[in-house]
């Protein structure tokens, strides 16, 4: 599995405690620690697992990340779809498989681990998440979980940990959810999901578009589509692009997009500020006026997947102060899609500090 990783074997030698970072998401998980030498290494991979029997054995073993993805197409399993672990099989499943991550890669277990875990009314989901952290071998020293836009937030308002102890607003926008919050010192208030515009949506709408777009000749596959989106959605500069298909009686297509991918972009953003503006801001103002009003005077937090694509945030902060017709300043971190890693991995460092 050298390719999801960049640690070394022998990089947890030492008997000291060691600070970790960990997203569970619902495509990637990723882990971040320092090694050995200091040095910082970056886990990514997939998150998925496929069992087969060993041919020789007959044995039960597991495959993890993209080489299961790659060589078992046909019976992986994404046990986190939909962000969280809906039902035992499930939870068995997502186990497993960060057991088998943490374990190829070397993660110490004297460590402190803290997780960056999604805002969502799903108590069960969450309960399930809960019971996977608590499973888990490492974090023998500490184990703290904190809110994936709360962790996302850190990295893209200071160089520290410095948001734990401001009054701002985070949005994350996610590929199975769309979060806001705003934080006073570290608490949340007024958390606000949802399921109905996500990053998900964006592909499914993408696949349509095509066929629309290319008047029935051709369709993609939410994969391609998903490429599309990240490859070339871009509201700085779009610039149409062509693709070649083959055809079922033979031969190629070779066909131009020039409107599907931006105009599935559009929907997302303006349904995004939409539910900021319309629904999670009157909740903030009515529970928390002064938080309210203290939070829009500082910088909003954008992070997550769909952050990435060129020109969203300059985009989401000049759309979000037209429709609450207030000038409002939107940052995000460098790598919005690793952002919530980042910002655990700086928690549990400052909690193992101590």
């Amino acid at each position: 599995m050298a390719a999801e990783s960049d640690a070394s074997d022998d990089s947890f030698e030492s008997g000291e405690p060691t600070a970790v970072g960990v997203k569970l998401g619902s495509t990637r998980t990723v882990l971040k620690y320092p090694d050995v030498d200091g040095d910082l290494s970056t886990v990514r991979s997939l998150t998925c697992l496929a069992t087969y029997e060993d041919a020789i054995t007959g044995e039960e073993r597991a495959l993890f990340g993209e080489r299961a993805a790659a060589e078992y197409p046909d019976r992986v399993e994404y046990m986190l779809r939909s962000g969280l672990p809906e039902d035992d099989e499930r939870a068995e499943l997502a186990d497993r498989y960060f057991r088998e991550l943490v374990d190829a890669n070397k993660v110490p277990r004297d460590s402190t681990v803290v997780y960056a875990v999604p805002t969502m009314e799903n108590d069960a989901g969450l309960e399930n998440l809960t019971d996977v952290i608590e499973s888990s071998p490492i974090g023998e020293v500490q184990m703290r979980s904190y809110p994936e836009s709360l962790c996302g937030a850190v990295p893209a308002l200071g160089d520290g940990v410095e948001a734990v102890n401001e009054v701002f607003i985070a949005v994350n926008m996610g590929s199975t959810n769309l979060e806001a919050s705003a934080y006073r010192r570290g608490d949340q208030l007024v958390p606000f999901s949802t399921g109905s515009i996500t990053g998900n949506d964006v592909d499914r709408r993408i696949v349509a578009n095509v066929e629309e777009e290319t008047q029935g000749r051709v369709h993609v596959d939410l994969t391609t589509a998903r490429e599309y989106k990240e490859e070339h959605g871009d509201f700085e500069g779009f610039e149409p692009f062509s693709d070649v298909v083959q055809q079922p009686g033979g031969g190629s297509h070779e066909f131009t997009i020039e409107d599907s991918v931006q105009d599935a972009l559009n929907w997302y953003l303006d349904a995004a500020v939409d539910a900021v503006a319309n629904e999670f801001l009157p909740e903030l103002a009515n529970d928390f006026m002064k938080p309210y009003q203290l939070a829009l005077s500082n910088d909003i937090a954008l992070t997550g997947g769909m952050a990435c694509i060129p020109g969203m945030t300059e985009e989401f902060e000049r759309r979000l102060s037209e429709e609450i017709d207030r000038e409002v300043d939107v940052v995000s971190p460098d790598d919005p899609d690793l952002a919530a890693t980042e910002g655990a991995y700086r928690i549990a460092e400052r909690l193992a500090g101590r």
